[in-house]
């Protein structure tokens, strides 16, 4: 195994042990991580992007297949900003409109608590924007609430 490897293989070993204090945690064939906070499905992959420069990236699925709307689309825009940890992504797609937080961020060294407790600020932020998101457009109106396989 390459230097490279093992140092993102090391690095998601500390983030599962992070993650498995309050979820179900899956490796994936190519070593990302997957789990569910609230519904919300999440990725967590590592990747070296330099020689010291280790990093994470985690996704949240918001939502998906969302109907092109304005109304939406507005409401996407006002929270984009709003946010410090994650950026909010609009991705379209025929069948609508995908909608995901994802955050990187160094992570050469650090331990696992507070891997954990920055994890989960971004994680329980793309939980927060999932409910604000049917409150305000009724879950019946978003498509990918529920099960997402």
């Amino acid at each position: 195994m390459s230097s490279e490897a093992a140092g993102t293989a090391d690095l998601l070993t500390v983030a599962k042990r992070a993650l498995e204090n309050y979820y179900e945690v899956r490796v994936d064939d190519d070593g990302a991580l997957t789990f569910l906070h609230s519904g919300t499905p999440c990725a967590l992959q590592a990747m070296r992007l330099a020689e010291g420069l280790t990093v994470l990236s985690l996704t949240c699925v918001i939502a998906w297949d969302l109907p092109q709307e304005d109304a939406i689309a507005r409401w996407v825009a006002e929270r984009a900003g709003q946010g410090m940890f994650g950026t909010l992504g609009v991705v379209r797609t025929e069948g609508g409109t995908d909608l995901t937080l994802r955050y990187a961020f160094p992570a050469d060294g650090m331990a696992e608590e507070p891997l954990a407790t920055l994890l989960m600020l971004v994680i329980s932020g793309g939980s927060q924007l999932r409910g604000e998101l049917a409150e305000a457009f009724g879950s019946e109106v978003v498509a990918g609430f529920g099960d997402p396989g």
